[in-house]
């Protein structure tokens, strides 16, 4: 792109903005000078991030002024994957798209249509709307492996999400963290400002457990490091809880007045031991005895979880024993604990328009509860909407007919599970429109490709998180005929008739009508930077919890009404030492995948070459005795392989790795490789992923521990 191509549509300043190169949504300053985006700095001022700021968000710039940024609507010439595309103007794409979706519901009903989503920009809740709006049936997702289980779990077990306090809102900091499945240090992948708070929590002397099968970063800060066999999260949570009740070590009051079925979780969880506990787990009884007494007797404590607890055969049950950790010490809504935010007032939030997204069953708010009541019999009872891996199976041998598909900001080739059944039925849809940044190996398989907008070429009221501020971005640049993803669906809607679900002409209306309740407009908002809610504490004690009981449910009558187990219990992973002891004489070693580079979100920014440089191949890390025992060196290519495929990736050595497992990085694709595969099947972990048992309340895979090989590429 030169940079003509570029308009920058404010003067010269420094403007309070907030970065989305990945979740973590930090408060910066954007310096314009000369008509151009200089660089990008945290903001010292900004409540959350407080002038925190990671490579990615520096990077912006680059990803602005990037030579290979989709530009304009793009139409398909050739024959899909042929790369031969006509520019064309919007109008003819958004009518070309809207008259798709007349025909196909018109000859094969709402049936024959389909959405994916990715993450990162901030389109999620637009996107269940338009879907809502529009009927469509079919909305593919990656929530069964991100975030949506706890979520999930949070629902039944305490009404909402909890989230670990670093604020000090209420005077107080959590004086313990538990650090559990998420790497802070790499996790700019998701969220970076968390590692910055983790670093501040230990410089005051909070105590730090980091539960990790890697030594990372935070586990070299770590007070106790519970170096964990991939999978077994659940066994420690159990175990640790018996510790907590058998010594007494519990908050007597919380249990006695705001619990139900403690009595039945002590009778539960006797037969984890510490000694049946250190088996399973490989964690020595002592180190597990030592974090469970550390976080219960060190006031207040939290516990901030990650993505790695959701890719587990057991990641529901997990997540609920974890979520009864912090319950039992009374950690729940307390100064410093696991708290459930205040938003801004006035200031609408995303529970307004969608309260359960893509819950396959029917979820309904009433008098300040979450009730749940089944729409039928599902394999997978608290599955997002639809399976991803049984949908793609579904379009593949024709018993889910799919004719159009909207893919919105998903590079789907690469982000999901059994990425060959993915492309065979990418090619067997008939239409297909994809909004990205880049050409991708997904888009390259689509009929119309629409540019997205980066952050800096957008404005929002980003409250993604529901945490106690909102945040305002600003909109400095403009690059081609870029379109927010939000105008990208207002004006699809529009086409469609559907002003009733969207009567804003665009987004900005879209956001005065969020702020309308706030007494501040949006052009006070964005002068100021960001909104605050005024925290209170320990609501429950007039409010009681949003569940059925309105108490913290340990054992609950809701999942037993549809079929799940009431109280967590441990299951071993499909593929491992124990559950398939014949495989593993085959595949020796236990593999984790999902390792978050820093310079990366998900699979974005290997094309932004001051990312690339700061991690230029994908990586496997080896525990040097395992890569002596297979005459393996720091720096050489090696194969990683399955029983359903194998890859290519870089290995190296890595002492802070047990011998019997290697951990792979994720989402590895190659822009700089001919289209329209990019190179992802060299190297995405995906593609060593194949049919293994899913988990029985959403169906999520286990990623984070099967079984495989390693060897030299030759």
């Amino acid at each position: 792109m030169s940079n003509g191509a570029v308009k920058v549509v404010v003067a010269d300043g420094i403007y309070k903005s907030a970065c989305r190169m990945c979740h973590g949504v930090c408060g910066v300053l954007v310096h314009v000078k000369n008509g151009r985006v200089e660089k990008i700095t945290g903001d010292p001022d900004c409540p959350t991030s407080h002038g925190y700021i990671c490579e990615k968000g520096k990077a912006s710039v680059e990803l602005l002024y990037h030579p290979d940024r989709l530009l304009y609507p793009l139409k398909r010439e050739g024959r899909k994957g042929e790369n031969k595309w006509k520019r064309i103007e919007w109008e003819e794409a958004l009518e070309t798209i809207a008259s798709k979706y007349r025909e196909c519901k018109e000859l094969f009903g709402l049936e024959s249509i389909a959405m994916a989503r990715g993450t990162g920009r901030p389109y999620m809740l637009f996107a269940t709307m338009f879907k809502r709006a529009a009927g469509i049936k079919h909305a593919v997702t990656f929530g069964h492996i991100c975030y949506y289980p706890r979520v999930v779990a949070s629902w039944f077990t305490c009404g909402q999400l909890p989230v670990c306090d670093f604020y000090g809102l209420g005077g107080q900091k959590p004086e313990c963290v538990v650090v559990w499945g998420c790497n802070w240090d790499e996790a700019g992948a998701s969220d970076g400002m968390a590692g910055h708070h983790l670093a501040l929590a230990k410089k005051r002397g909070a105590k730090i457990i980091v539960i990790d099968p890697r030594r990372s970063m935070a586990a070299d800060k770590a007070d106790i490091w519970l170096q964990i066999r991939p999978g077994t999260d659940d066994a420690l949570a159990l175990g640790m809880i018996n510790i907590i009740i058998s010594e007494n070590l519990y908050d007597h009051d919380f249990v006695s007045n705001w619990t139900v079925g403690f009595d039945k979780l002590k009778e539960a969880v006797r037969e984890y031991s510490p000694e049946r506990v250190a088996e399973i787990t490989w964690v020595p009884k002592d180190k597990i005895i030592d974090a469970a007494r550390m976080y219960a007797k060190t006031k207040p404590a939290a516990i901030q979880w990650g993505v790695a607890v959701d890719q587990n055969i057991n990641n529901f049950q997990t997540a609920r024993a974890i979520l009864i950790l912090m319950g039992i010490t009374g950690n729940i809504d307390i100064p410093g604990g696991n708290v459930f935010w205040v938003p801004p007032q006035g200031v609408k939030q995303q529970s307004v328009f969608y309260p359960s997204p893509f819950l396959k069953t029917d979820v309904f708010h009433e008098d300040g509860m979450w009730k749940m009541r089944m729409k039928g019999d599902y394999q997978y009872p608290l599955a997002a909407e639809i399976h991803p891996p049984t949908f793609w199976q579904g379009v593949v041998d024709g018993t889910l007919p799919i004719k159009m598909m909207f893919i919105m900001g998903a590079n789907l080739l690469v982000g999901c599970t059994h990425p060959w059944n993915v492309e065979a039925a990418l090619k067997k849809i008939d239409f297909i429109a994809a909004v990205d940044l880049f050409m991708t190996p997904t888009t390259q398989l689509a009929d119309l490709v629409l540019p997205a907008a980066s952050w800096l070429e957008t404005n929002d009221v980003c409250n993604l998180h529901k945490i106690f501020c909102v945040l305002s971005r600003q909109k400095v640049a403009e690059a081609g005929e870029c379109r927010d993803d939000r105008q990208i669906i207002i004006d699809l809607a529009r086409k469609l008739g559907l002003e009733h679900d969207f009567p804003w002409r665009n987004y900005d209306e879209y956001l005065e009508f969020v702020l309308e309740g706030s007494g501040v407009s949006l052009g006070e908002f964005r002068q100021k930077g960001y909104l605050m809610g005024k925290m209170r504490y320990k609501k429950y004690l007039e409010e009681g919890f949003k569940t059925p009981t309105k108490k913290f449910e340990i054992y609950s009558r809701a999942l037993e009404e549809i079929g799940v187990d009431p109280l967590p219990g441990y299951i071993e992973p499909p593929e491992s030492p124990f559950s398939t002891p014949d495989l593993y004489r085959e595949y020796p070693l236990i593999i984790t995948t999902g390792a978050r580079r820093r310079s990366y979100f998900h699979s974005e920014g290997r094309q932004i070459s001051q990312l690339r440089k700061l991690a230029p191949h994908p990586r496997v890390q080896i525990n040097p005795a395992t890569a002596e025992k297979y005459g393996i060196e720091q720096g050489d290519w090696v194969i990683i392989e399955t029983r359903y495929g194998k890859v290519r990736m870089m290995a190296d050595l890595f002492e802070g790795i047990r011998p019997e497992v290697i951990s792979a990085d994720h989402d590895w694709w190659f822009p700089e490789k001919e289209p329209p595969e990019y190179g992802y099947k060299e190297s995405s972990i995906n593609m060593i992923i194949g049919d293994m048992p899913y988990s029985r309340e959403v169906g999520s895979e286990s990623l984070k521990s099967f079984l495989c090989r390693i060897y030299r590429e030759s």
